[in-house]
């Protein structure tokens, strides 16, 4: 227990002090203002990774990812969904505000093109591009597979997985990782089944990863879900599918 509170006090203060390598990209969607971070490595040619945030809006879990990654030899951007003066204060502006965007997916599909249009101009390869998104995030790493964005592979960690059944099964040529905490309650066996048929339709080269004892946002140790010991499992495999496609 107490390496567990000491592990997570670790993990929260590096994201502190990772986050201050991180640069603000301001970028626009219309006369709406974006405002993005991105790595202290920009400007060099390398393989890319898109973030995108759970359902508040960038916070510290996306931020310490963006270092890891950046360590690992990657450019990463985390984008803004939401835009200037509309970030969520709480979970039911959060939830609101989502929402929006998962019935809208066109209007989420565009907001993630953007911002990886800010990650090639930041010098990633483009055609060594990835995305990873947490909770709402990732829903958009399977909007952008669906939306067939020019990225080789998604990873949805604890993402929303189901889709509009009025919505047809496209095919997919975008690899997929969905890391699904087995105790989620926010995911139904039917959205579960739903999305294999999706993924098998679409003839994607597609895996699902279940953690066990894990609860919805099992990966962010801020929250009361965190379970240290399968979070660090999800990164490694993150890490590990991020390396088998870009580089």
């Amino acid at each position: 227990m107490i390496r567990s509170i000491l592990l997570s006090a670790f993990l929260m203060s590096s994201g502190t002090i990772f986050s201050q390598n991180l640069k603000t990209v301001s970028y626009q969607d219309g006369s709406q203002k974006l405002n993005g971070l991105v790595t202290s490595n920009a400007g060099k040619k390398l393989p890319g990774v898109l973030i995108l945030p759970a359902w508040k809006g960038i916070d510290d879990e996306a931020k310490t990812a963006a270092a890891d990654l950046e360590k690992q030899g990657y450019i990463a951007f985390i984008a803004d969904i939401y835009g200037e003066g509309n970030i969520p204060t709480d979970n039911a502006s959060a939830a609101k505000t989502a929402g929006f965007y998962k019935k809208d997916y066109a209007a989420y599909q565009k907001r993630i093109s953007l911002a990886l249009e800010q990650l090639k101009k930041s010098g990633a390869v483009s055609d060594k591009i990835a995305v990873i998104g947490y909770c709402f995030g990732g829903t958009g790493a399977l909007e952008s597979a669906r939306g067939k964005l020019p990225v080789v592979g998604v990873v949805s960690i604890h993402g929303s997985i189901g889709k509009d059944q009025s919505r047809p099964n496209e095919t997919i040529s975008t690899k997929i990782l969905v890391e699904n905490p087995a105790e989620d309650k926010s995911v139904t066996p039917e959205d579960y089944n739903n999305l294999v048929k999706e993924m098998n339709d679409g003839k994607a080269d597609w895996q699902i990863i279940t953690y066990a004892n894990s609860k919805h946002t099992f990966t962010d140790p801020k929250s009361a879900d965190y379970n240290p010991v399968m979070a660090k499992r999800a990164w490694n495999h993150t890490l590990l599918f991020l390396k088998e496609i870009l580089k």
